[in-house]
């Protein structure tokens, strides 16, 4: 569900090499969720081997010096420490293939001495201007938190009294768009309700695109005090239904809709698109063990990074205070460290500093309260009209698992009103999909099944009748 961020990228490169000159500039385009990222190195050969610097034009960053790292036995190897970031990639023919990683994830990164252009990429379904209906760009204010979004409110027409859907996004700083790899979803979605007579309003999280305050230090509980203030928004407009206020979360934003709806009466119905009805760290244990199998991992790897996280995630879970919590967190790693031998850190990391890095990915504000969160308690408060929507091959929120669990949690505040479909051959985006692993994401032209569309309106309809 975490996406990666790339915010800064810092290398120094020496290279030592005797049968291949790789000095000049190189080109590669860095694809992460959400982004294609051109970069340049420039290296230069020295008395004692290279010098570099990198160029991110669209970050509008040149010069950046590079840190020290290998090119031995036509391999060139970067790594970033204090980032988490390591590159390592063959020298052949005059091309460099290899891979990017940070914080565990990897990235195809290929350089070569032609300047490599951005793929275009296909995306049929995105809708283009000029819409046929009325689109405001507006701000709010979060006031408990000091924070102002910026987002989009479309309305079927200027002049009327309509519905209106708040959208929510999933995990990790997104636009209003909920732009991933190239998709923008929320985009999709808005356009096709307004099309159908149902208002829109979406929103940059905070911290991103248009919108201020610091979304590093937010945890679920804070963004649904952003969603709250987009419902505090819609009430103050004389063009908006005020019994008509509803909320749409994927993933992520499928856990603060309840939140927002059990304490917030203006909300008259919410739809969760891969909502979470499983405590934190029970759905993550899931959804690693669903991903590594679909990526192609050995049962034994699958059972030992379930074992080994599971302690983890119980210990955090069991755990509040925080130095006892990194103290307990740190013998786990020695132990397992201990029992592997042949472990390799991180080039100019020790052994302390890896531990730590490592503990920070399990304990950083948003995921050590994401571990522990039930979501359970606030759908158990819930008792307005609920759709709950999840793919069948969606490997980030397992559709049985979590799906039964949001509808026992709603029965126990007697909401009668709860619609639950499991949609065949979807995947966490709702894309029509081959395995659902996120490795498919990007190369799937659809961007929303038009299937999932349809179940969305109709249910509205009915509720804003």
């Amino acid at each position: 569900m975490k996406k990666i961020t790339l915010t800064c990228l810092l290398f120094l490169v020496t290279l030592n090499s005797f049968s291949q000159d790789i000095s000049g500039k190189w080109y590669g385009l860095l694809t992460v969720p959400g982004m294609q990222l051109p970069l340049e190195i420039n290296i230069t050969k020295t008395e004692t081997g290279y010098q570099s610097t990198m160029d991110s034009p669209d970050q509008k960053a040149f010069g950046i010096p590079v840190t020290t790292t290998s090119f031995e036995n036509a391999v060139l190897k970067f790594a970033i420490p204090a980032g988490r970031i390591e590159y390592q990639g063959t020298f052949e023919n005059n091309k460099i293939k290899g891979v990017f990683k940070q914080v565990g994830q990897s990235f195809p990164l290929d350089l070569s001495r032609e300047k490599v252009e951005k793929t275009v990429l296909t995306r049929p379904q995105e809708p283009k201007k000029p819409y046929p209906y009325y689109t405001e760009e507006v701000t709010f204010n979060n006031t408990q938190d000091g924070v102002t979004l910026a987002g989009t409110l479309t309305l079927p027409n200027k002049e009327g009294n309509f519905p209106v859907v708040v959208l929510i996004t999933g995990s990790s700083p997104q636009n209003r768009d909920e732009e991933i790899l190239g998709h923008k979803p929320f985009l999709v979605i808005a356009d096709y309700l307004t099309r159908n007579g149902i208002g829109v309003l979406r929103y940059d999280d905070r911290g991103t695109a248009a919108s201020t305050g610091n979304y590093n230090n937010a945890t679920t509980y804070d963004l649904s005090h952003d969603a709250e203030a987009a419902v505090t928004y819609l009430m103050t407009r004389k063009d908006i239904n005020k019994k008509k206020i509803g909320l749409l979360g994927h993933s992520e934003g499928g856990v603060i809709a309840p939140m927002v709806a059990s304490r917030n009466k203006n909300v008259s119905f919410i739809v969760l698109l891969a909502g979470t009805g499983l405590r934190g760290d029970k759905l993550l244990l899931i959804q690693q063990e669903l991903i590594a199998k679909a990526e192609g991992a050995t049962e034994e790897q699958v059972n030992e990074n379930k074992a080994f996280n599971q302690k983890i995630f119980e210990t955090i879970v069991n755990t509040p205070d925080d130095e006892k919590l990194n103290k307990d967190l740190t013998n786990i790693f020695e132990e397992a460290i201990d029992k592997t031998p042949d472990v390799k850190y991180p080039e100019g990391m020790t052994k302390e500093q890896y531990i730590q890095s490592e503990i920070h990915q399990y304990t950083y504000t948003w995921m050590k309260y994401f571990i522990r969160l039930d979501p359970s308690l606030a759908l158990e408060k819930v008792t307005c009209p609920v759709l709950a929507l999840n793919g069948s091959k969606d490997l980030q929120v397992a559709p049985k698992e979590n799906l039964e669990a949001i509808k026992n949690a709603l029965a126990k505040a007697k909401n009668k009103n709860v619609t639950v479909i499991e949609l065949p051959n979807l995947n966490h985006l709702f894309q029509e999909c081959t395995t659902g692993a996120p490795s498919e994401y990007a190369k799937i032209e659809q961007t929303f099944s038009p299937t999932a569309l349809t179940e969305i309106l109709k249910w509205i309809q009915v509720q804003v009748k």
